[in-house]
């Protein structure tokens, strides 16, 4: 899971030719899901006009979510659906949009559940209008309580607790874990599944995830004032490469590792800037979430029986497997 820069909607209307996607996969280095204008054209598949709106915390520009987005698109083109993809890391604004794609009688909501209490009202309101509604990347102990169908993430407390581990078998002492949005659910629940299993000590850093800049200072201050933090770990890939010039400027010895990936962080993994990567696979979250919707109404398919969620994470990729993500990650789906 991921947070976007300064919060703001964005919405775009993707309506992915099926035709222009087959025909793009045949052309060398062609990349259909990259980035895409506010509006697409539509098209073919067998969903039948179906309408599924994918709502996110997340905002215009955040490399995190673009993998999201993409795998939505995928799925999208696959199924023949009529996708709209909107974003807002305000929980107020984010409830909205899924106001909006109510009275937009939408057939399908997908939604995050950062900060869950917000949802809570809008997916009723959901409900009692007959529109099924999946989770997906946040909100993996809430989508149940939320009245959610399914759930497409990662148990991020498992997660957590396998770097804990990680950390142990890299002999760590001292890790620093940066939080760079305060009450992030997901991002509490890794560093408290750190802290669980790591045998050393952790410590919590609440940073302002809009701002790369003052990420890399407060990192960079924080390990000046302490030189016993030997393991900088982040809760998303670009704030990873922000410790890295932290760890530079602050000339501390510190180690980085991070939750989640993309095609810069494959690049520092295999340079051996950042040690392991935890890979989500936040493609894979927009993929299933969407094509979930659409088998339910065209097969009354439920994943996971509606009962347990489906898990896309975690992975580890490290400096001796990250050759095996490396194209894909290029290519913008990983």
């Amino acid at each position: 899971m991921n947070t976007p820069p300064p919060p703001h909607t964005s919405v775009r209307r993707t309506r992915v030719a099926a035709l222009a996607f087959a025909l793009c996969l045949l052309m060398s280095g062609c990349s259909v899901f990259g980035a895409a204008d506010d509006t697409a054209d539509a098209a073919g598949g067998s969903g039948g006009g179906m309408k599924v709106t994918l709502v996110t915390h997340g905002g215009k520009g955040d490399a995190f979510w673009d993998l999201v987005r993409r795998g939505a698109e995928a799925a999208a083109a696959k199924d023949g659906v009529d996708l709209t993809y909107a974003g807002d890391a305000d929980p107020a604004a984010q409830a909205d949009l899924v106001r909006d794609a109510v009275r937009d009688k939408a057939d399908g909501i997908a939604v995050t559940l950062a900060k869950p209490a917000a949802m809570r009202g809008p997916v009723a309101q959901a409900k009692t209008a007959g529109i099924p509604v999946v989770g997906l990347n946040s909100g993996i102990d809430a989508w149940r309580p939320t009245g959610l169908l399914e759930y497409f993430g990662q148990d991020e407390s498992v997660a957590g607790r396998a770097v804990g581990d990680k950390l142990d078998g890299l002999k760590a002492e001292h890790a620093l874990c940066v939080v760079h949005e305060r009450g992030n659910v997901a991002l509490e629940a890794r560093c408290a599944g750190v802290r669980k299993t790591f045998r050393g000590d952790t410590d919590n850093l609440y940073v302002d995830g809009t701002d790369p800049d003052a990420v890399t200072a407060t990192i960079a201050s924080r390990l000046r004032q302490d030189s016993s933090i030997d393991e900088v770990v982040t809760n998303g890939a670009q704030f990873a490469l922000s410790a890295v010039e932290a760890v530079r400027q602050s000339g501390s010895r510190a180690k980085v590792a991070t939750f989640d990936l993309n095609k810069d962080l494959v690049e520092a993994v295999r340079d051996g800037d950042v040690q392991f990567a935890v890979d989500q696979q936040p493609y894979l979250q927009g993929y299933l979430a969407v094509d979930a919707l659409w088998q339910y109404r065209t097969n009354g398919n439920v994943s996971g029986g509606g009962t347990a969620p489906v898990l896309t994470g975690p992975a580890f990729v490290t400096r001796s497997n990250v050759s095996a993500v490396a194209r894909f990650a290029a290519a913008g789906t990983r």
